[in-house]
Formats: C-alpha cells, structure tokens, sequence
C-alpha cells in the first residue's frame, strides 16, 4: 500500500496491515527532512521495541553509506504480537533489512512475540 507522508494515514495504513499480517515492514520516511514522519507515525503503536534492530540495521549500513548512516532512524517493535519494521525506502536499504535481518530472524521474533 502507497501511503503518503501524513502520520494519521500512516498509523491506519500499519493497523489495517497487521489485520491480516504477522509482519508489516514500512520503508521510507525515516530520515530527517520536515516531511519524514514515518517513526512518529508507527513507534507510539508499539507495546514493545526491538531496539537492537536499528542498532543492527546502522551497523550494517556502514559498510554502504560511511557516516551517512546517522541520518537513519529505522526501528522496529511489536504491536498486539506482530513485528513491525520501518526501514528507509532505498532499494538498497530494504535489500540490506530483509536479507540480513528481517528473513533470517522472523521466525525467530514471531516466536518470541507469541509467548
């Protein structure tokens, strides 16, 4: 779903995700301009953070973007029991978060968020 730069909408566009998901991952909007309101939108809804994946996702973005990866604020947490990831919308961005983070470990959260 395409949802445009509006905290509400956003907020909405996650919760209706997680109706019919267990995983919402959220790209772009993450960063510092005046319109990036992504982590607004989505982190109030956590019940829980997963504080260690945004520390993982910089970690791993170095290696791509040097120092420019200060500029990120991806996160991630649950809500009612589904993981939520909002990563920045570059391809390589979401290349990075899914296959070195998010697919290996899903099943993993999933688990751990279920008990």
């Amino acid at each position: 779903t395409l949802v445009p730069d509006n905290e509400e909408q956003i907020s909405a566009a996650v919760l209706a995700a997680l109706e019919a998901a267990n995983c919402v991952v959220v790209t772009g909007g993450t960063g510092l301009t005046h319109d990036d309101c992504t982590i607004e939108a989505v982190s109030p809804l956590f019940d829980k953070t997963m504080d260690g994946f945004g520390e993982l996702f910089r970690q791993k973005s170095y290696e791509q973007v040097k120092t420019a990866v200060l500029l990120s604020r991806a996160t991630a947490g649950l809500i009612r029991g589904a993981a939520v990831f909002c990563i920045p919308g570059s391809p390589k961005a979401v290349q990075l978060a899914a296959e070195e983070i998010i697919i290996p470990e899903i099943r993993h959260i999933l688990t751990h968020a279920g008990q």
